[in-house]
Formats: structure tokens, C-alpha cells, sequence
């Protein structure tokens, strides 16, 4: 059985944020990918797009998960989610790879799993706005994404880089691949090998 791939799906969800990751994700054919809801109900995405969950929060297990993936949205600048906020938790305890993008870097500090451990979000000041008890200043970096153990936060900016984090740390392919990937849809540059 494979490990899962799982996505956090919500109404005005940025669907854009991990496009590149769930592509490579579901074309390795390593793992299983996964959408998991707060229900059971169709949710649209801010592009638009309606996505019926596979499963809710309650039916991950953390035994059987690879990454845990969290796209942006205002719905995390709303109020804490005391039951996103619990499997995290249990994800962290088990070495799951845990990737937040944008707002959803939120919930990841509401968790207390930014505590002394590098990290990004939209901006130190956006943590600062949001989350006034945000005291880990030393640990910010200003950077597209940064990668700590098995955590890795992104700004809303940065989801190619947070793609290629995601595919590194699943070893899906081999550093110069990973590169190529970057430089293909960061700057649109194209591999040699498609060159005629």
C-alpha cells in the first residue's frame, strides 16, 4: 500500500499554491494523493474549482502519511482549528513531513511547531499582524521557502520553491532534477532535452 499524499481542502482554498507538488506527486506514482476536508461536502477553490474530499480530517492517520500539505487561504486568518491543530501534533510526533504554504503557515505557529525551528511565512510582519503572541523572530527567514527537519513553510510567493521542497524531501527526484524543475517553472527555462 502506498503512503499518502494528503491536501487540506476548504472553501477558497488558493488551488494554485500546490499545483506543481501534487503534479509530480501523483506522476511518481509513489505515493497515493489525497484530498482531506473538515467534510465530507465539496468545497470551491478560489479558482473556482469545485473539489469533493476523499476523506476528513478524523480519518488520516499519521502511520500511513508521507506529507500532510496545507495551501493557503483566509480561511486560516480567521481563527484557530483546534482539530487541524491536533493532527498536527500527532503528524509532527510521527516525522511527517508537514508543508504549509501562505496563510496556512498560520495554523503550523498556532501549533507551536515554528517554535525554534527556521521558517517563513508571508512576511515576519504578517505573523506579527496575525498571531500577536509570534515571538520567534530569531528563526524567520525571508525566504520563498525554507525547509527545517520535516517542516516546510513557504510565502504565498514561493510555490514553486514549495513544490521543489515538497519533491526533494519525498526523494522524488535526484538534486539536478530538482533544479531543472525550478528553473523550468521559476524561469520558464527549457531542458535541453526538449530543445530540437
Amino acid at each position: 500500500m502506498a503512503l499518502k499524499a494528503y491536501i487540506v481542502v476548504f472553501d477558497g482554498l488558493a488551488d494554485w499554491e500546490p499545483a506543481l507538488a501534487l503534479c509530480e506527486i501523483s506522476k511518481s506514482k509513489k505515493f497515493e494523493v489525497v484530498s482531506v476536508g473538515f467534510s465530507l461536502d465539496p468545497v470551491i477553490t478560489m479558482g473556482g474549482l469545485k473539489v469533493s474530499p476523499d476523506i476528513t480530517l478524523e480519518a488520516v492517520k499519521p502511520e500511513e502519511t508521507a506529507v500532510f500539505i496545507m495551501p493557503g487561504g483566509e480561511m486560516w486568518e480567521q481563527r484557530p482549528h483546534e482539530d487541524v491543530i491536533g493532527l498536527l501534533h500527532k503528524l509532527h510526533a510521527e516525522g511527517v513531513i508537514i508543508a504549509a504554504i501562505c496563510g496556512a503557515t498560520l495554523e503550523v505557529a498556532r501549533a507551536g511547531l515554528m517554535h525554534g525551528v527556521r521558517h517563513t511565512s508571508n512576511s515576519k510582519g504578517y505573523l506579527k499582524a496575525m498571531l500577536p503572541d509570534y515571538g520567534d523572530d530569531d528563526f524567520y527567514m525571508d525566504k520563498p521557502a525554507v525547509t527545517d527537519g520535516n517542516l516546510i513553510t513557504a510565502s504565498g510567493l514561493g510555490s514553486v520553491e514549495f513544490g521543489c521542497e515538497i519533491v526533494r524531501l519525498l526523494n522524488i527526484y535526484n538534486d539536478e532534477e530538482i533544479q531543472e524543475l525550478y528553473e523550468m517553472f521559476k524561469h520558464g527555462v527549457i531542458p535541453k532535452r526538449y530543445l530540437i
